[in-house]
């Protein structure tokens, strides 16, 4: 079972390699925002992967609090991109 969890977290690191580039290279607003959001996401999955390999779900509040953060994060974000873009 600790190959699957170490192929888990690898193809998390390389997902998360990726989603640096898109949030680094842009070009756009949006792209950015939608590079931190799969960021947090993969954060997400990778602590409740951990919590899976530890057998501990004491992380499960935080998990779905910081999620739904960054959900919020983003639609606000989204939001004001779009106000800011009518506006020109």
């Amino acid at each position: 079972m600790s190959t699957v969890f170490a192929i888990t977290f690898g193809l998390l690191a390389i997902a998360g390699l990726l989603t640096l580039v898109r949030l680094v290279r842009g070009p756009r607003t949006l792209d950015r925002v939608l590079a931190i959001d799969v960021l947090v996401v993969l954060i997400v999955a990778g602590t409740a992967v951990g919590m899976a390999m530890s057998l501990r779900g004491i992380y499960i509040a935080l998990l779905v609090a910081v999620a739904l953060l960054g959900f919020v994060g983003s639609i606000s974000v989204v939001r004001l991109v779009e106000r800011r873009e009518e506006h020109r």
